[in-house]
């Protein structure tokens, strides 16, 4: 009987056992949950979530914030001086929320340790003891929430995902409350910055590939983070991505003693197809020629992988030393002019390539006309640039944040790579996300999904 009260009064919160409300500008959905410790979760997608002590006991309070309203945000931002009544409105609007869901979870766990009652015995005597057993659970629960509880839970809040760097960035409740006034002020710029947002994102072009869409994952100078592997790997797996192009500077010296660096390359959940770059030696070249699922681009020789021909040529300059400045680019020049020459053979004997990889834009400028999509690397800057005979030029950051370089920098180099999102039968480029990741020691991240020219 304990079993049954408890299972249907689960099933009948976890059905029917939410409240949806706005607080101030924000929709939210409110849900109480079985717990061990009780507490409060406030999730905040995609951004992480923040839990609370405010009590213990069986159950836990869970706050969904679904979206930011415009409109009632825009209320606030044409009447500001409505912002000195925003603390007692969300007062209300929470305590109004509460009331709502202590009637919706009464409701909810009676009926379903009852339903279930009723299933299991075939019995209304039965069934009504599992409700009034139900009920009493839940009393109790309460009365233990109400007795536990500490309104300073709010002042000690525990952040997880990116949230984590909150305290670190906007300071506790406390100074919240002593400087109040810088407070309510950047508070409005965030409401307005955020419903033009709205506004603008409502008239975006818009792309949602198919799921037999082909999916490239960019890299590029990776530089010896070993914090890029994890990343990648997750970019592989969170976009299901049919292949990886890095386009070279792996390494920082190419010398035989980095080679384990790269061998989580062969395990990363898609192919890896890597290109030479100016700090990636023959050495390193080999190394990663002898890998499984790696592959290797050089002298223009087309690889067909995840069913797109792609085809590169490995850096003709090796500079392990960054001391070493090589001003002339001619020798970038001589090996774009090879590269596009086998992309035309290629494309005389009915293979055309779809993409063309190098390290160096010098070098992947020579393949302007010969091929839809050339990706490069080197610069450290993402860009993308349309050529003069409709070649589409994507250079990308790096995706090891300028690697162990980025120690020596005030301000740590930002992580990058993306997406590209190429039409499976024509392997035409669609759109790309442009995805930036705080540098070394920050926790932030964004997304942009962009569409070609």
């Amino acid at each position: 009987m304990v079993a049954v009260t408890l299972l249907g009064a689960w099933l009948g919160l976890l059905i029917v056992g939410s409240v949806h409300k706005p607080v101030g500008p924000m929709d939210t959905t409110m849900t109480l949950r079985p717990s061990l410790t009780g507490g409060t979760k406030i999730n905040v997608a995609p951004l992480g979530a923040l839990e609370l002590d405010t009590h213990h006991g069986p159950l836990r309070l869970d706050v969904d914030v679904t979206r930011l309203d415009p409109d009632r945000a825009g209320y606030l931002v044409e009447n500001p001086e409505r912002f000195g009544e925003l603390q007692d409105m969300v007062a209300a609007d929470v305590e109004s929320g509460t009331r709502d869901l202590a009637l919706r979870s009464f409701v909810a766990v009676v009926a379903g340790a009852t339903a279930l009652g009723l299933a299991v015995y075939r019995r209304p005597r039965r069934a009504l003891l599992a409700g009034g057993m139900a009920l009493a659970v839940l009393a109790a629960s309460g009365a233990a929430a109400a007795t536990t509880w500490n309104p300073k839970a709010v002042l000690e809040p525990r952040f997880s995902g990116l949230l984590a760097g909150a305290p670190s960035l906007v300071g506790d409740a406390r100074r919240i409350v002593t400087d109040f006034d810088v407070y309510q002020q950047e508070l409005a710029r965030l409401v307005t910055n955020m419903s033009k947002l709205y506004n603008a994102a409502s008239t975006l072009p818009t792309y949602q590939p198919d799921p037999d869409t082909t999916r490239v994952l960019h890299v590029s100078d990776i530089h010896l983070n070993p914090a890029a592997w994890r990343i990648i790997e997750s970019l592989v797996e969170q976009y299901d991505i049919d292949v990886i192009i890095d386009t070279g500077d792996t390494m920082d010296h190419g010398t035989a003693a980095e080679n384990p660096f790269l061998d989580p390359a062969s395990d990363l959940g898609a192919p890896f197809v890597w290109v030479r770059g100016n700090h990636d030696s023959r050495t390193t070249q080999e190394y990663l020629e002898d890998m499984e699922n790696v592959h290797v681009l050089d002298d223009g020789e087309p690889l067909e992988i995840a069913g797109l021909r792609i085809a590169g040529m490995g850096d003709p300059h090796f500079t392990p030393d960054r001391r070493v400045q090589i001003e002339d680019e001619s020798e970038q020049v001589v090996a774009g002019r090879r590269l596009a020459a086998a992309l035309r053979t290629s494309k005389v004997l009915g293979k055309p390539v779809d993409i063309a990889a190098g390290h160096n834009p010098t070098l992947v400028e020579q393949v302007d006309g010969e091929v839809p999509l050339a990706l490069a690397g080197h610069a450290h800057n993402r860009k993308q640039r349309v050529l003069d005979k409709g070649t589409l030029m994507m250079i990308e950051g790096s995706t090891g944040g300028g690697g162990l370089r980025a120690v020596e920098q005030d301000v740590p180099e930002k992580v990058s790579a993306s997406v590209l999102y190429l039409d499976e039968e024509t392997k035409r480029l669609q759109a790309w996300d442009a995805i930036t990741l705080g540098g070394l020691g920050l926790t932030t991240a964004e997304v942009g999904r962009h569409l070609p020219p």
